[in-house]
């Protein structure tokens, strides 16, 4: 028999080790959260809501939009739990669907 490791989650080592450091950068990074899905979202209901902006540029901001939407949100409440929490590990599968963006 060889021996047979396999990685099933990694240990983050990154933002902040001290309490007060952690909570400084857990409220900065949810209010630079909330403010960018509330934009964003503003945005797309504009585009939807009033015809004059139904165009190919405003089709493309609605779709630049809707893309900041889906990264923020598959990215930062990651990034939110592993402030608040001791123990900072990920999945080898949530890695994965972070580096890819699904």
């Amino acid at each position: 028999m060889a021996n047979q490791t396999t990685v099933t989650e990694f240990f983050l080592l990154g933002l902040a080790s001290e309490p007060k450091l952690r909570f400084v950068l857990f409220g900065m990074f949810v209010i630079v959260y909330s403010i960018t899905l509330m934009g964003n979202v503003i945005i797309l209901m504009l585009i939807w809501l009033d015809s004059q902006l139904h165009t190919p540029m405003y089709f493309f901001l609605s779709n630049l939009s809707f893309v900041d939407i889906w990264y923020i949100t598959s990215i930062i409440p990651q990034l939110l739990a592993n402030l608040w929490i001791p123990k900072k590990t990920i999945s080898f599968a949530g890695c994965v669907v972070i580096m890819t963006g699904l």
